[in-house]
Order: structure tokens, then sequence, then C-alpha cells
């Protein structure tokens, strides 16, 4: 009866720790930030060519990612 309950019981603490290995090797979720996150850009001039509209696109962009940069937190330095 002794030996029932020690097999039994390491069983059960071999089962709580794969389920918890299960849980530390698993990827954590990624949250994704919607596609429209805050960027809105006007719309090209209707009388533009495909090749101007294509560099207002290009400017905005170039725009929008050095004021976002300019945004950023800069990073704590290592001591």
């Amino acid at each position: 009866m002794r030996a029932i309950f020690g097999v039994l019981s390491l069983l059960i603490v071999v089962a709580i720790i794969g389920v918890l290995a299960k849980k530390q090797l698993s990827p954590a979720p990624v949250k994704v930030a919607p596609a429209d996150a805050g960027l809105v850009f006007p719309a090209p001039a209707a009388g533009a060519t495909p090749q101007q509209q294509s560099q207002q696109i290009q400017n905005q962009m170039r725009q929008s990612i050095e004021n976002t940069m300019q945004q950023a937190r800069p990073m704590p330095e290592d001591k």
C-alpha cells in the first residue's frame, strides 16, 4: 500500500512539472497594434500622376517614421 502511494505521488509530481514546463516553453502571446494605429494620411492630389502620388506617400511615411522615432523613449545606459 505504501509503494502504491509513493508511485502515485511521483506520477502526480511529474504531471505537475510537465504542465508547468509546457507553459514556460510555449511562446508568449504577441499583442499586435491595429494597422491604423494613429496613422492618418491625407489623400494624394487628384491631378497628380501615379509617380507623384507614390512620392507623396513615401514622404508622408518618412515623416511619420521620423516623428515616431523622435517620440521614442531613450534606452537607459547600462552601468
